[in-house]
């Protein structure tokens, strides 16, 4: 039987490059060849990025641009998540660095959980309102 694989996760965005260049960096990721930002200083009007991890395994994270993307509201269900990106560390320290990074590059923490002791965690919403997480986990 041939099974289908997870290639890469989409995420919908007024703003592609933005919402690409802030993954491409917190992941430490690079787009996929041709999706480069322009060099030449012209008008970046590519509606579909894709990024691909450096190592070339495992899941990419592609952007598609659509004209208009309600905020997700959680942990209020007024606009539910649909979906949201589950990120580990492998320990607190890293948990921490791990939180400025996304908040320097322009995350919103909506949730800490720092202090559980089973499953340390924050909650972002990345700058085009999509949530993820970033937890402690040893694997």
């Amino acid at each position: 039987m041939i099974t289908p694989r997870i290639r890469q996760i989409v995420l919908d965005t007024p703003e592609p490059r933005i919402l690409a260049e802030f993954y491409r960096q917190l992941f430490d990721l690079r787009y996929r060849e041709g999706d480069e930002p322009p060099t030449d200083g012209s008008t970046d009007t590519r509606d579909w990025l894709v990024l691909r991890p450096a190592s070339g395994d495992g899941i990419g994270l592609s952007f598609q641009q659509v004209d208009d993307l309600p905020r997700s509201t959680w942990p209020d269900q007024k606009v539910p998540q649909m979906l949201h990106l589950d990120t580990s560390v492998p320990d607190s320290d890293a948990l921490v660095a791990a939180r400025e990074r996304a908040l320097e590059l322009g995350a919103t923490e909506l949730f800490d959980r720092f202090d559980d002791p089973d499953e340390p965690l924050y909650v972002f919403a990345d700058p085009a309102g999509h949530p993820f997480c970033i937890f402690v986990a040893a694997d």
